[in-house]
């Protein structure tokens, strides 16, 4: 498995450092030079992986959200949440919930809470070991060759699949909770709602990407400034690569008599991949602007100090 060249920790330095860099450096070098490291990391390879447990996670939670809030007697709004959230999937992808709803629906009727609680808790590893593989690409992208060990490593995955998951998971109950088109016209806080939500989603996507960033890799990583910009590009990437993926689905009206059954698991694990491309992009942005201030440093320093220069003349001096 391929690794980038090493990030230097700069962990002491502020956001007036991050702004400074920012500017200097450039956007538009910042972001090629962030898809070189990216490419040297074999981000692909970990976004394909990390594509996998995200699909099981998406489906995995959506069965247990229903299942227990049908145990509630919520079941109208929760089918309400469900289809909402089905719809914001692109394409296909959307079926492979809807199928999620319906399983969801048979466990309440029949009582099953046995298989319920088993979903739980599958629910919890598979988020455990997906957030074991984000450690991983992370650790790549900036450059470091081991990850922590086993137990560590898992330890610090359970947490933040108690703490990061739900974050992912109260932003896509925000996508769902749309308003009715019937009633949005005739108030202004159902009007405002409407876009809010959406805005409300993004921010708590944006802070589980900076925890993901600030907590993963196995080094010692700098303030929230310097992980802020590359947290908003992942982020916003996704959202551009969702809306591309979407109109792709609508326009290909044949994508589902090619795959027949599996069209919408194919659609999934697609969508699923855009996404932990794009947030691995993301890091490799984070990592990209700490490594060029790091380098900058290193030749400020260098530039500062006569030695090298002095060291040549005091010998022929000597001579």
């Amino acid at each position: 498995m391929s690794t980038a060249t090493r990030v230097p920790e700069t962990f002491d330095l502020d956001g007036d450092d991050a702004r400074e860099t920012l500017s200097t450096i450039g956007k538009r070098k910042l972001l090629k030079d962030a898809f070189v490291r990216l490419r040297a990391a074999d981000g692909t390879s970990h976004a394909r992986s990390l594509a996998f447990m995200v699909s099981l996670c998406l489906v995995q939670g959506l069965i247990v959200l229903l299942g227990v809030a049908s145990s509630l007697a919520n079941v109208g709004l929760t089918t309400t949440v469900a289809d909402n959230i089905s719809a914001a999937v692109p394409g296909p992808a959307g079926s492979v919930l809807t199928d999620a709803v319906e399983q969801a629906r048979k466990l309440n009727d029949r009582h099953q809470f046995v298989p319920l609680l088993v979903a739980i808790g599958g629910l919890i590893v598979t988020t455990t070991f997906a957030m074991g593989q984000i450690e991983r690409g992370l650790n790549r992208i900036y450059g470091v060759e081991r990850d922590r060990p086993a137990a560590e490593k898992y330890k610090r995955a359970f947490y933040l699949a108690l703490s990061v998951g739900p974050l992912f998971a109260v932003a896509l109950l925000f996508i769902g909770f749309a308003a009715d088109p019937d009633a949005a016209s005739t108030g202004t806080l159902a009007s405002i709602w409407i876009y809010g939500r959406w805005v409300v989603a993004f921010a708590l996507v944006v802070v589980a990407l900076m925890l993901l960033l600030r907590f993963c890799p196995n080094r010692h990583q700098p303030g929230r400034a310097w992980l802020a910009f590359g947290a908003l590009t992942g982020v916003l990437l996704w959202v551009t690569s969702t809306a591309l993926l979407a109109l792709g689905f609508r326009l290909a009206s044949t994508f589902p008599q090619t795959y027949g059954p599996l069209a919408g698991f194919v659609a999934l694990l697609l969508w699923g991949y855009l996404s932990a491309l794009a947030i691995f992009y993301g890091v490799a942005v984070a990592a990209q602007l700490e490594g060029e201030r790091a380098v900058s440093r290193e030749v400020s320093t260098l530039a500062d100090d006569p030695l090298p220069v002095a060291a040549p003349l005091d010998l022929i001096h000597r001579s």
